[in-house]
């Protein structure tokens, strides 16, 4: 018998008692809507409107993105929300169930209606008990089956107030914080090991693929338009053309999310008719539209066998050189910096084959081609491989803590 069975036998020996949300809670309220009451990123505003997006594993986390309000916007919020430390904060529309502590001072910053605003009544349930409930699997399916909405789904006050919780003993409660979080706190080790080994992938990637390291390698500079034999764009597939089975086709977002440096099987299916475009072996696939200057014609080659099609907003780069070698060139902050040259920061932002015949890149001798790859292979596989490196162990590590996160919190129920 573990200590935690050890203590529900000796503490409440017949079983742990349910309770409402609400009743265990001093307050649960949500953020406001700017409309007709404050208006987001005026000059005087530097303060932080906090959304979903800014709740990121457990942590609330501000960016350059992140809408600006007014110190007077904040109070008005306030007046609604009563913010402090310690509160929890989920997210009840769009994507339900993001869950995070407030552990940060509350002064400069306040929250949109699509979080919840949640006070724990801490002589029943601690804050960081609560935190681990509302993240396990039973809470995240009965968000998912009580959500309403057509096109953005969210949770009702009224449902999320009635959510009957499990409250054992705040004895208990302390134990299973202090297991859960030895887990949590290895996984954010793990994290900024990785982040510290992409950091040093990506610098090491941009001093191997400099203009100067090339060139005193025998290579030359060169505009991506003489590089390429040819360059077109891919003709539009839409959500409702994509297929269980099919011919093996790539939309443009997937360059964005679901494709690294390189990839050697599509992940959608679509069906054929005269107006397609394909590509194949080698090629490089550009996505030139997107959501922010950042990203802007972000590129990946295919190495796979099969012949593929190319949807619409990508342009398609047929070459002699090592494929690998091209989407590494192009990876480079240099080379990501000329593909936003001149972008205006918008919804969305868009690129061209003229713009990006025009990128500068190192081009070596195939067989240094050949080296610079397998380097940049090894750190590939390290950083971001999901079979093996960093990115395996963090994966099995969250698929430990899910296991005993769910497995300490379920109980016997009286």
């Amino acid at each position: 018998m573990n200590k935690i069975e050890k203590m529900l036998k000796e503490l409440c020996p017949d079983g742990i008692e349910r309770k409402k949300l609400g009743e265990v809670c001093k307050s649960i309220n949500t953020g406001l809507n700017p409309r007709n009451n404050f208006i987001l990123n005026t000059h005087d505003a530097n303060c932080y409107y906090l959304t979903v997006k800014e709740i990121t594993s457990g942590k609330i986390q501000f960016t350059d993105k992140t809408d600006k309000i007014s110190i007077d916007a904040v109070n008005i919020i306030q007046q609604r929300s009563k913010l402090e430390i310690d509160d929890l904060l989920l997210s009840g529309i769009g994507t339900i169930g993001k869950v995070a502590v407030v552990d940060i001072n509350t002064d400069n910053w306040n929250c949109s209606e699509s979080v919840y605003l949640i006070k724990p009544i801490q002589n029943i349930v601690y804050t960081k008990f609560l935190y681990y409930v509302l993240q396990s699997d039973i809470m995240l399916d009965l968000f998912k089956n009580k959500s309403v909405g057509s096109t953005l789904k969210g949770i009702r006050k009224n449902d999320l107030i009635n959510f009957t919780i499990p409250i054992p003993p705040l004895e208990v409660q302390a134990e299973i914080v202090k297991i859960l979080d030895n887990f949590t706190e290895l996984q954010a080790e793990l994290q900024a090991e990785l982040q510290a080994r992409k950091k040093q992938y990506e610098y090491y990637r941009d001093k191997l693929l400099s203009f100067d390291n090339i060139l005193n390698r025998g290579g030359v500079v060169k505009k991506l338009g003489e590089v390429a034999s040819d360059m077109y764009r891919g003709a539009g597939i839409t959500k409702n053309e994509i297929k269980k089975y099919g011919i093996p086709c790539v939309r443009y977002g997937e360059i964005y999310t679901k494709y690294g440096i390189w990839f050697d099987k599509c992940l959608s299916y679509t069906t054929d008719n005269n107006k397609r475009k394909y590509f194949e072996n080698g090629d490089i696939l550009f996505a030139i539209t997107g959501e922010n200057v950042e990203e802007i014609a972000k590129s990946t080659v295919y190495i796979g066998a099969e012949k593929c099609i190319a949807g619409g907003d990508i342009v398609v780069m047929k070459h002699n050189e090592n494929p690998k070698f091209l989407s590494y060139a192009l990876s480079t902050t240099q080379a990501q910096h000329q593909k936003s040259k001149g972008k205006i920061k918008s919804k969305v932002v868009h690129s061209s084959i003229p713009a990006l015949q025009n990128i500068l890149i190192p081009i070596p001798p195939l067989e240094v081609q050949e080296e610079i790859v397998n380097i940049l292979d090894k750190f590939e596989r390290m950083c971001n491989s999901l079979t093996e490196g960093l990115p395996s162990e963090i994966a099995a590590r969250k698929k430990q803590y899910e296991y005993y996160r769910d497995k300490l919190l379920t109980f016997e129920i009286r």
